[in-house]
């Protein structure tokens, strides 16, 4: 993935377009999924954005392919996107066929000729409301410099997302988002909970706040809420 400093240039002329111009975020969401696919001359690109359960949604690809890939990382909860989104970090495949990692998308992803994955995540005031993700039919190693460019290339969009979301507060997208936002801070504290009642990592607390939330069939922001109300109160 070469990226000269033309395409750069022209990527930033395409964002101040669409964070001046007057399309809704949708539109917007999808110019952005248009221009990094063209600005990084690969195979598919997508963009995916965390809900108030804290799951990603994909909300625009380049392709259905592509789309097909997102929704079997958000149903196996495994994947490229989903440890991006997790860790906070770029995350990057150069070659699927030889990466053990993430065995049920792994699969899928190969037999419809994707072999490397590069995912970058959106941030938003230190955390993270989803992800960028541009992908590859052949074998890529991604260069130093091609990463770089994507997590500055997500930076600008995340500027761009952030702002439309406080001039479009009916936005169906600004409405997920904000959603989003407002149960963080529940998860956030209940992870706090679990790290010092139990002594684990926030990764741990989180899988476990997830699992119960599941096997309750419940809201994982309601049993977040119930976590935090009950140390509040007093032992359990």
């Amino acid at each position: 993935m070469n990226v000269s400093m033309h395409d750069v240039h022209q990527a930033l002329v395409q964002l101040g377009r669409l964070r001046f111009g007057e399309m809704n975020m949708e539109e917007a969401v999808r110019e952005i999924v248009h221009t990094t696919h063209a600005m990084f001359s690969v195979d598919g690109a997508g963009l995916m954005l965390v809900d108030a359960e804290q799951h990603l949604r994909n909300v625009a690809a380049s392709d259905e392919r592509f789309a097909h890939l997102e929704d079997l990382q958000i149903q196996h909860q495994e994947g490229p996107c989903v440890d991006a989104f997790d860790a906070k970090e770029l995350v990057g495949v150069e070659d699927l066929e030889s990466d053990a990692r993430w065995p049920a998308f792994r699969k899928a992803a190969v037999a419809r000729r994707v072999r490397a994955v590069l995912a970058s995540p959106l941030p938003y005031n230190q955390d993270a409301v989803g992800v960028v993700a541009v992908l590859s039919e052949q074998r890529h190693p991604w260069s130093p410099e091609g990463e770089l460019a994507l997590l500055a290339f997500t930076d600008l969009a995340a500027l761009l997302i952030a702002s439309m979301m406080q001039g479009q507060e009916q936005s169906e997208l600004a409405v997920q988002l904000q959603a989003a936002l407002k149960s963080r801070q529940v998860i956030e504290q209940a992870k706090g909970v679990l790290v010092g009642r139990n002594g684990i990592t926030p990764r741990e607390a989180y899988v476990q706040l997830r699992a119960q939330a599941r096997n309750e069939r419940r809201k994982l922001v309601t049993v977040c809420r119930e976590v935090v109300q009950n140390a509040a109160s007093g032992p359990e």
